[in-house]
């Protein structure tokens, strides 16, 4: 069994952070397919701005998203910073404000999470 958070910081600007989204995503789904496996999947600081994107059906990436969307959760901060608010409402995600508004990254260590960013 592995306990594992996946942290999307990537934004939406550039070739590269759409990589760093997918390859995430593929992450993340390699962890909920595994029913041992206990899998956070945090959009937080510019990745929150993917939720939006995502949200659309024609999206290239809109199809892998939604295999682990079950599992995703949003920084409530960064989710009103980077203007997402609407879509994170929208989608019904979780919205973790454990540390100031932000996700706690300690009280995931202190969980046995393994915290992988991309």
């Amino acid at each position: 069994m592995v306990n594992a958070a996946i942290v999307i910081l990537a934004g939406t600007e550039s070739h590269a952070d759409t990589g760093r989204l997918v390859n995430g995503l593929e992450a993340a789904k390699e962890f909920a397919e595994n029913d041992e496996d206990e899998l956070e999947l945090i959009f937080d600081g510019a990745g929150t701005q993917w939720v939006e994107e995502l949200e659309d059906e024609d999206h290239d990436y809109h199809d892998l998203y939604e295999s682990v969307q079950d599992e995703a959760a949003v920084c409530d901060y960064c989710a009103g910073a980077f203007g997402v608010d609407d879509a994170v409402e929208d989608q019904g995600l979780v919205r973790i404000d454990e540390n100031e508004g932000h996700p706690s990254v300690r009280s995931m260590v202190d969980d046995d999470y393994e915290i992988i960013t991309f």
